[in-house]
């Protein structure tokens, strides 16, 4: 079954000052959206989501990719990935579109990204919160770029739809001070090579 896509959206948010003071290099946010025809909407439960993932995923992540880039070029630092299922589809299916290397890997590769996207999905009706977390393409470590793109489509996703979108950053979050995880790491004794801190 071929990607039905209904809509393409693009939000870019610029940041000039930030907490009562000025941001000295205003950071910009960037969510490429697209709301498809949830390609198992009313299947009932559908044991291999593979034949869809692996058709919707490269053309949903190379568009999407696109959007991104028109807008950010080469100055891309931070990015992300969410969907938004309606409420006559399963979470799954979301995750299964945005969770694929089909998908993630047109705009890991684009952007010669050394990082995993973050991520997140949920299930609603129309102005469900999408919200796309973002970090460092290149370093998950790097606290400035731990930021969120929050916005709402007021009439999607329907019942058979699925919002799946892309997100970037151009900039850390403004005015970052919190320090970063290696900072933190250094001083309770871990491995700085481990992010993660486990």
């Amino acid at each position: 079954m071929p990607v039905e896509i209904r809509r393409t959206l693009t939000l870019v948010q610029t940041t000039h000052k930030e907490g009562w003071k000025e941001v000295a290099e205003p950071t910009t946010l960037v969510a490429a959206m697209a709301i498809i025809r949830n390609p198992w909407f009313g299947r009932g439960h559908v044991e291999d989501l593979g034949p869809e993932i692996r058709e919707h995923g490269p053309v949903l992540g190379q568009m999407l990719t696109d959007m991104i880039l028109t807008v950010t070029g080469d100055r891309l630092e931070g990015y992300g990935k969410a969907s938004v299922t309606g409420i006559g589809g399963e979470n799954e299916h979301g995750q299964g579109l945005t969770h694929s290397l089909w998908f993630g890997n047109r705009y890991r590769e684009a952007v010669g990204a050394k990082s995993y996207l973050v991520f997140s999905n949920t299930r609603g009706g129309p102005g469900t919160a999408l919200v796309i977390p973002l970090m460092h393409k290149d370093d998950g470590g790097k606290r400035s770029h731990y930021q969120t793109i929050h916005t709402v489509i007021p009439d999607a996703p329907a019942d058979d739809e699925i919002v799946v979108a892309l997100g970037a950053s151009i900039g850390g979050h403004p005015n970052h001070r919190i320090g970063d995880r290696y900072a933190d790491l250094r001083e309770m004794g871990h491995d700085v090579d481990n992010p993660a801190g486990v």
